[in-house]
């Protein structure tokens, strides 16, 4: 029976707040949080709170049962991923969950791998544990994108991040080019950086820009891969954005210098679709494309953008490079933005949705 109680979303919310301090550190596995509420004569407790921080490490259950200890008997867990009910690297948490004396659970999202896939929702019915499902689903389902996309395309989520003048262009025809957006936004941008497994820009970004593409400036935060798109190979070993973890994707049959560098692992590909393969198979869940026109306009024709966050400045430049150089198409055929949420930062509005090309 999937009773929600009014209290369902808080707590919820409470798990996913926990479920993102692993994002970014989590592939191939998603990120999940769990927190365990205890009913009280006067009002509700917080006994036990988890998340996954990493690969074969515990899972979040495990993490918000050793806290709560005895106290989880007859209580109510909260928890964003359907819990796992086979062994892995580490045991089911439908088993710990039900050891544990549970009396409800509740999750937001149900598992897409094969091995899972309502079996963990079963175990826990046939315990006589009461569940319900669905709460916060879709937030869940958005946290846990990559991981969604690794099982059911074998790729990573591909995250496309640009900002642009109100006039739509994200850089100047001529030199005089500096940053399109404020203080304020590139921050966010460190802290997205933050939450995913690569971010990538092509050969003539990085060549032009000499990007780091690291988290600078961001307390607690960690590097993620730099995929550097470069077909020909012309990008040199002097790249700031090379360092351990680097990956260089080349066109079938050419060669580079970068090769010899043992920081680099290169992917031969003969397309974008093959790139992305072969970077899942590195464990890269997320992609942040941060490339310029070219690049993001490759991915685009390939239908292979699946989110937009883009930042729009209040600026006119006038001519301009626009974010992307696909054929040009009319005004009914446009490929439209579901969008999620609008939100100030700083000077500049923030745009985050869904794209489906």
């Amino acid at each position: 029976m999937n009773t929600e109680h009014p209290p369902d979303a808080e707590y919820m919310q409470l798990a996913l707040n926990e479920a993102a301090k692993g994002l970014g550190r989590t592939s191939p596995n998603p990120p999940v949080g769990c927190v365990i509420v205890r009913d009280g004569e006067i009002a509700s407790e917080i006994v036990g709170r988890g998340f996954h921080p990493k690969a074969g490490e515990p899972h979040a259950e495990v993490f918000a049962l050793r806290e709560a200890g005895e106290r989880a008997r007859g209580a109510t867990a909260y928890v964003t991923l359907e819990p796992c009910s086979h062994d892995g690297r580490t045991p089911p948490c439908a088993d710990a969950l039900i050891a544990a004396g549970v009396a409800r659970v509740v999750v937001a999202a149900g598992d897409p791998n094969p091995q899972v896939n309502g079996r963990g929702l079963e175990k826990l019915r046939a315990a006589g544990i009461e569940v319900a499902t669905g709460v916060l689903e879709a937030a869940a389902v958005r946290q846990q994108a990559g991981f969604r996309s690794l099982v059911t395309r074998g790729r990573p989520h591909v995250i496309y991040k640009y900002a642009m003048t109100l006039d739509g262009k994200v850089a100047a025809l001529n030199e005089g080019n500096g940053p399109v957006s404020g203080p304020e936004a590139r921050a966010r941008v460190m802290a997205w950086r933050n939450e995913v497994d690569a971010v990538a820009v092509g050969a003539r970004t990085a060549l032009l820009d000499n990007p780091q593409l690291n988290v600078r400036g961001l307390d607690g935060g960690r590097d993620p891969r730099a995929v550097l798109f470069d077909p020909e190979g012309h990008l040199p070993a002097s790249a700031r954005a090379v360092r351990e973890g680097t990956v260089l994707v080349l066109r079938e049959g050419r060669s580079t210098p970068l090769e010899r560098d043992p920081r680099v692992t290169v992917l031969h590909a003969h397309s974008l679709q093959g790139a992305l393969e072969q970077l899942a198979g590195l464990g890269v869940a997320t992609l942040l494309l941060e490339g310029g026109p070219t690049l993001a306009s490759a991915f685009f024709e390939a239908g292979l953008i699946d989110e937009l966050r883009v930042f729009v400045a209040p600026k006119l430049l006038g001519a301009g490079l626009s974010p992307l150089l696909a054929p040009v198409r009319s005004m009914h055929a446009a490929t439209e933005l579901a969008v999620e949420r609008v939100e100030v930062v700083g000077n500049d509005v923030l745009v985050i949705g869904g794209l489906s090309v």
